[in-house]
């Protein structure tokens, strides 16, 4: 079966390439790691099994009822932090107390997303989705890496989506001021950045102990899909991933040996993968520094 066919995103593609895993269970006893959208979902498989293999699991999540519900079942060193990833002050709020009460920060596991029907704004002026799924992304991983560093051996490990394999960057209109607003465009628009800026901090960070991957989890039935995408959930229903067969990859990159050895690579079922099908989805020059720096002005974080 080809890695990235159809067939591939789905349950039977799952259970055709485990077959070729290692079976394994690292020690993460001495590990520290912070999930974000870990109250459903891919977020709450990878939390669940980070915390069966001993990790210090930081689960952050909007929802405080969700969040004092997952504490309850979840097993393990698990604590929770409340705050809304579209909004950059709750994002420095989050960061700010990571900062001061945690002594250290192994993993970093970007997982929150949303794919909206309509453009919708933050009460902070941001489109929700670039907001959500790339600007905060940006802000929290640039305020965070210190600690990673000073942690270091330490992992960064971005959920992407197959969406990103649909569109290119568009640094010019990251907000969709000046096009007409599609909710699965602006999704995979966000999804597309989300691997540049692996790559990208890869090569910042080169050296410094910190590696840092992108993965597609498949096509998995979680909340999110049946709220966004409700006839594909429908018609696809029988063939979707476990929220678990989805978070695999994310839970290998987490603390398998292999993944630390390397660094700037997109994995899809624990095997590298290629970021682009077609050259049309490629950057043109300058693009990747003009996604930098625009969203270094959104934030207003100089990451220079």
């Amino acid at each position: 079966m080809n890695l990235l066919s159809i067939a591939g995103f789905t349950n039977l593609g799952y259970r055709v390439h485990a077959r070729s895993f290692e079976e394994s269970r690292p020690d993460m006893s001495a590990k520290t790691v912070l999930i974000t959208g870990a109250t459903g979902g891919l977020g709450k498989a990878t939390a669940r099994s980070l915390a069966d293999l001993g990790a210090r699991v930081i689960a952050v999540g909007r929802d405080a009822a969700k969040l004092d519900a997952l504490r309850e079942e979840l097993t393990g060193d698990v604590v929770t932090a409340r705050a809304d990833l579209s909004l950059l002050a709750e994002i420095h709020r989050l960061a700010g107390t990571v900062l001061e009460s945690e002594p250290r920060l192994d993993v970093l596991i970007n997982n929150v997303g949303v794919l909206l029907p309509g453009r919708q704004v933050t009460e902070e002026g941001l489109e929700t989705t670039l907001a959500t799924n790339l600007a905060g992304q940006f802000l929290l991983t640039n305020l965070l890496v210190s600690h990673l560093v000073a942690s270091a051996p330490a992992r960064i490990v971005n959920v992407s989506s197959g969406g990103m394999y649909a569109e290119r960057i568009r640094p010019d209109d990251l907000q969709f001021e000046k096009s007409p607003y599609r909710g699965s465009v602006a999704y995979a628009r966000t999804k597309r950045g989300q691997v540049i800026l692996t790559e990208m901090w890869a090569q910042r960070l080169a050296g410094t102990g910190v590696v840092v991957h992108g993965m597609h989890p498949g096509w998995a039935s979680t909340a999110g899909v049946e709220r966004s995408l409700p006839m594909f959930n429908r018609l696809m229903g029988p063939l979707l991933r476990t929220p678990e067969e989805g978070a695999d990859t994310i839970v290998w990159l987490a603390s398998a040996e292999e993944p630390g050895g390397s660094t700037g690579r997109f994995w899809f079922d624990r095997a590298v993968a290629p970021t682009h099908l077609t050259e049309s989805t490629r950057e043109r020059p300058g693009e990747r520094e003009a996604l930098w720096s625009a969203l270094a002005a959104l934030t207003g974080f100089d990451a220079s």
